[in-house]
C-alpha cells in the first residue's frame, strides 16, 4: 500500500490550502488504517506532527494548528484531508501523509511542499 499526497503549493499568508491523501490500494468500505494523518517538516527542523484522526473521528492537533487547521477522513476510501485556514509564515514545510495499520506499521507518503509568504 502506497499513500499519494496532494494539494501543497504557495500561499499568501491568511490564505487556505486543502491537502489531500489516499491510499493507492484500497477496498472500498474496508479502512486498512486506523489511524490518519499529517506530520510536517521544515527546513533544517525534525518532523512534527500535525493532525491524526482515527476511524471513529477522534482528533489530535499540534497546539500551533488548532483553530486554523481541520482533519478529516473518509474511511470508506482510505482518505485524509487537512484544511489549513488563516495560514502563517511558519506553517512553511515539506507536509506527509501518515497512515497506521492495527499492527502499528507506519506508512508515510512522498511529502507535498506547503510554503507561505508573508
Amino acid at each position: 500500500v502506497q499513500l499519494q499526497a496532494s494539494g501543497g503549493g504557495l500561499v499568501q499568508a491568511g490564505g487556505s490550502l486543502r491537502l489531500f491523501c489516499a491510499a493507492s490500494r484500497s477496498i472500498f468500505g474496508i479502512s486498512t488504517f486506523t489511524v490518519m494523518g499529517w506530520h510536517r517538516q521544515a527546513l533544517g527542523k525534525q518532523r512534527e506532527l500535525v493532525a491524526v484522526v482515527d476511524k471513529g473521528g477522534n482528533t489530535v492537533y499540534a497546539d500551533s494548528v488548532k483553530g486554523r487547521f481541520t482533519i478529516s477522513r473518509d474511511n470508506a476510501r482510505d482518505t485524509v484531508t487537512l484544511q489549513m485556514n488563516s495560514t502563517k509564515p511558519e506553517d512553511t514545510a515539506v507536509y506527509y501523509c501518515l497512515g497506521v495499520t492495527n499492527n502499528n506499521n507506519n506508512y508515510w507518503g512522498q511529502g507535498t511542499q506547503v510554503t507561505v509568504s508573508s
